[in-house]
């Protein structure tokens, strides 16, 4: 009874997400996100809009796993990433003072195309991160709850959210994730007041929680967290997207609220993972099983509809910023066809990933991390500082970045093990983003030149 109520209700969200599309798109909606009447999105729909697009199934479950592992500080660790709409805010702020109307604009005209080449290369492997993680969460979700029909469930969510997303571009997914937002806030709100007013619970516990691995690996990852936090919005494209659609106070005041709102969800749902370390639950499924033992019916449903619908949030939010990169950014044809040409491909090949068989959700996260470290010192001496960098210096800090994410990639590569420290992969990770950090600003630092 319970796969059948749940594949009901999502399907009611897909149907509903479906009729909140525009009927009719244009290339300004399409690619820039205006309404019918050419007008840019108001503060709130702004701000829920870039949380919905943050708080995504893979980031949930992230928080989840890390709180259920470290403990309180695995929850924490996780949550300094939401930091980046501080400093994403910051750097759009920065960006649109010079004038530059997207973060190609800026790198374009002080790097050229190869230096644009670089930076979108990484941004393209982050969205098709995002489009495969997402859909491995449905996947899980659904072998959970009916054994077997992960594979299925994964194709059918890919096919439905890709028409809503072709059918309107980014103004489309402007308007579902309102919705989709809305609808996420209402259930996680009940799951959680739940779990905080049952008898099994203790706030004390739960903020001073070590975790069932113990909390060292939680200061690590917060290490690692805080050296990647300032480049990680750069290399956000569905962030700075939402960076340059409105006014700059509204959009200021917008990367603030979405700051406070997106890190309260991310902690409150890494509790449910800390509460099921601290009631000794065995960890099964992605913390999904554990679950389905921890509660009952009726909360584990929400629990099973809120990671669902952040994983359409984010899917419709990735395609759309594919297409607006491709086409905008890569020269195709300004068309609606050139953008859903595009959804289509990033749709398919994430799907595809999705049978490669690799679920460890957190690696795409430090892959993807370390892969934008490389735009760091370019951003602080390049923006901030405001100096004249070499092209050959922005190259050096790119490939740095590029060489540390594929190292910790092939970590358990016997060629590649031999050059790393003994231990556990999260501090293996800290090293590697120290060395990526003083490798880049020591190049960009000898390449650089006042104006």
């Amino acid at each position: 009874m319970f796969p059948v109520l749940l594949i009901v209700v999502f399907g009611a969200i897909l149907l509903v997400s479906l009729l909140a599309a525009p009927r009719r798109a244009s290339i300004e909606g399409f690619f820039g996100g205006q309404t019918a009447g050419g007008r840019a999105p108001g503060l709130w729909v702004l701000v829920l809009i870039q949380v919905t697009t943050w708080i995504f199934a893979r980031s949930l479950m992230n928080a989840a796993i890390l709180g259920y592992y470290y403990g309180i500080m695995g929850t924490l660790a996780y949550a300094a990433y939401y930091g980046s709409f501080l400093t994403g805010g910051f750097i759009v702020g920065r960006l649109r003072e010079t004038g530059a109307g997207s973060v190609q604009d800026w790198i374009g005209a002080r790097f050229g195309r190869r230096g644009n080449g670089c930076y979108n290369f990484v941004i393209a492997l982050r969205l098709l991160s995002e489009v495969f993680a997402n859909l491995v969460v449905v996947g899980l979700i659904f072998n959970a709850v009916l054994e077997g029909s992960g594979t299925t469930a994964i194709w059918i969510v890919a096919v439905l959210g890709l028409a809503y997303s072709a059918w309107g571009g980014l103004s489309a997914a402007l308007r579902t994730d309102v919705v989709q937002m809305l609808v996420f806030l209402v259930v996680f709100g009940v799951a959680f007041v739940a779990l905080v007013t049952g008898p099994a619970f203790d706030l004390g516990a739960v903020l001073t929680a070590p975790g069932t691995a113990g909390s060292y690996n939680g200061w690590i990852l917060l290490g690692v967290a805080a050296l990647q936090v300032f480049s990680y919005p750069a290399h956000d494209p569905v962030m700075m997207d939402r960076g340059f659609i409105a006014d700059p106070a509204t959009t200021q005041a917008s990367f603030l609220h979405a700051f406070w709102i997106s890190t309260l969800c991310i902690i409150g749902f890494g509790f449910f993972g800390i509460q099921a370390g601290l009631v000794g639950a065995v960890y099964e499924g992605e913390l999904i099983g554990t679950w389905a033992t921890m509660f009952p019916a009726w909360i584990f449903g929400l629990l099973m509809i809120s990671l669902l619908v952040s994983a359409l949030s984010t899917l419709d939010s990735a395609l759309s910023s594919a297409s607006r990169l491709v086409v905008e950014e890569g020269g195709m044809p300004r068309t609606l066809a050139s953008g859903r040409i595009v959804m289509v491909v990033f749709m398919l090949a994430g799907t595809l990933l999705t049978l490669w068989g690799n679920a460890t959700l957190f690696d795409a996260v430090a892959v993807s991390g370390t892969a934008s470290m490389f735009l760091t010192p370019v951003l602080v001496v390049g923006l901030v500082m405001g100096r004249q960098i070499e092209l050959w210096a922005y190259l050096a800090a790119f490939s740095a970045a590029m060489l540390g994410s594929f190292v910790y990639l092939a970590r358990d590569w016997d060629a590649v093990a031999v050059w790393l420290m003994a231990g556990h992969k999260y501090e293996q990770l800290l090293l590697i983003c120290i060395c990526v950090l003083v490798t880049g600003f020591a190049a960009v630092l000898a390449g650089a030149r006042a104006r």
